[in-house]
């Protein structure tokens, strides 16, 4: 009986009333799922290990109950709900034993994107239709992608918004009395996970969906890399126009082969390189559009130029790569040339991804701290060549090897940082024993970036870039990678500003015993 009421829970306006629905988490996400369902008339539990102050408050006065409290077994108060649904927040792996419980009880499994999808028609178009739903997924590059194609459907002329793993759940957009045209949604790997355990009668259908590029991250969540792809792997799932791909990566291009759409959905290459008549790419400099158009085998349409990208600093190989993607996106929504590139004219990258923070004695300083994998830190090496190198912090059960013999062994030193060290200083001296690399053991977190740029500074001379690209997660010795990034920024214009990297200072050699790899 459960199982046929939830096939009729398709739409805001279904009878939600009494269902019984038990929510995991209590972040924002869990608290614009808890609040959704007690609008809806829904009987909400909330259960989460610990809770935000405010969040706790609020969750009574929405109408839900809160139970926290220790995980590592089902509570008892759950288990006497006897939940028809379990929505969970992203942060519960597989293996969770809530989740292992959930699934061994045949009891619905949902993710927020499920219940979002399930509620879009809240608030309507005009022509009452839902707002169209375009997917962005990747190991880098999902928010800049996000925020790039928002921008450009704004630009447009359309009521757009990026929303989902980008900061803004998806529900409280779903549910934005204004009503919105599109929306650009980010997907994790763990959100997408929970969605593809869906088989319901109305499955989330995208206009257009991309993923971005693949590489090992988030192993210890998904318990191998061959599960972190077929996660990934759902952003296609029954998209209807516009499945679009990294041409420079084969195993996006294997996803969209793989994957169930709707007939006439197309594939949409893009990379760097000459595109192909159902690609977007570059040509002599120009950035081309030659996939949505008539004419596509034998013209192309402009989109904007490297030149231009370069100055408005966008111009960075992975960046570039982002607005191609983006741009596809939006031209699979109508979004004319023009207005991409004027929306490019106004758009800045986020804090911390690739961004400059200050240049002093010919020496730039990068902070790039969100780089947090080794995917993410080879598209920053690769933009700076011979930088000297900041890395580490925590791995997230990911080999560095491949990442230190392609892209580290060119850089012109390194300064590891964070609690794994130890895989990342081996990896250097297997790999690239030439390379001179300094360990910084300071556990303190006040400390860290202070003898971080210490060291940097007397290894950088004229013309030379420091930058931070840890490949790691940073939650070993600072709060977020903003707050990493910050640290970094901080401690740079404070020696700056004591005059202290005016002269390059002597540092100690990899023969150091207190520095040494």
């Amino acid at each position: 009986m459960t199982s046929q009421r939830l096939d009729t829970l398709t739409s805001w306006y279904a009878d939600w009333k009494g269902l019984r629905v038990a929510v995991l988490g209590l972040s924002v996400t869990g608290f614009s799922v808890a609040d959704t369902l007690a609008e809806l008339g829904a009987e909400v539990l909330v259960v989460s290990e610990t809770a935000d102050e405010e969040y706790a408050r609020l969750v009574p006065v929405i109408g839900a109950r809160l139970w926290t409290g220790a995980l590592d077994t089902v509570p008892q108060h759950l288990a006497d709900f006897a939940p028809e649904v379990i929505v969970a927040s992203p942060g519960f792996a597989p293996g969770h034993p809530l989740i292992s419980w959930a699934r061994d009880a045949g009891i619905a499994l949902w993710g927020d994107i499920e219940l979002a999808w399930r509620v879009r028609d809240k608030v309507t178009r005009p022509d009452g239709t839902p707002a169209e739903w375009v997917l962005i997924t990747g190991t880098n590059g999902k928010t800049t992608t996000a925020r790039l194609t928002a921008s450009m459907l704004v630009a447009g002329g359309l009521r757009a918004a990026p929303v989902g793993n980008i900061g803004t759940p998806v529900l409280d957009a779903v549910r934005d009395p204004n009503g919105f045209d599109a929306l650009v949604v980010e997907l994790s790997s763990h959100q997408l996970w929970y969605l593809g355990l869906q088989d319901g009668p109305a499955p989330l259908s995208p206009h257009a969906a991309v993923c971005l590029n693949l590489a090992d991250d988030h192993l210890e969540w998904h318990g191998s890399f061959e599960a972190y792809r077929d996660a990934k792997a759902h952003v296609y799932d029954n998209t209807r126009v516009a499945c679009v791909y990294n041409k420079a990566d084969a195993a996006t291009r294997a996803m969209v082969e793989d994957a169930e759409v709707v007939e006439g959905a197309r594939a949409i290459g893009f990379d760097l390189g000459v595109p192909g008549p159902s690609d977007l790419g570059v040509v002599d400099g120009i950035l081309v559009d030659r996939a949505f158009l008539e004419d596509r085998r034998t013209s192309a349409l402009e989109l904007t130029t490297v030149s231009e990208l370069a100055e408005l600093g966008l111009a960075a190989p992975h960046v570039a790569a982002n607005i191609l993607a983006a741009a596809a996106l939006a031209r699979s929504l109508d979004v004319a040339p023009a207005d991409i590139r004027d929306a490019l004219r106004g758009f800045r990258l986020d804090p911390h991804r690739i961004e400059v923070v200050a240049q002093h004695a010919g020496v730039t300083w990068v902070d790039d701290s969100k780089a947090t994998n080794p995917h993410a830190a080879a598209s920053s090496l690769t933009a700076y060549p011979g930088a000297v190198w900041i890395v580490g912090g925590l791995l997230k059960g990911v080999d560095i090897a491949t990442l230190v013999s392609e892209r580290g062994a060119g850089a012109k030193a390194a300064i590891v940082i964070g609690t794994d060290r130890t895989a990342i200083l081996a990896a250097f001296e297997r790999h690239a024993p030439a390379v001179p690399v300094w360990e910084v053991d300071d556990a303190e977190t006040e400390e860290v970036m202070t003898r971080v740029v210490e060291l940097a500074a007397g290894i950088a001379r004229d013309g030379d870039v420091v930058l931070l690209a840890p490949a790691a997660a940073s939650f070993d010795q600072f709060s977020s990678y903003a707050d990493r990034g910050r640290r970094f920024a901080a401690a740079v214009k404070e020696r700056i500003g004591t005059g202290a990297g005016d002269e390059h200072d002597a540092v100690a050699g990899p023969s150091d015993p207190d520095d040494t790899a």
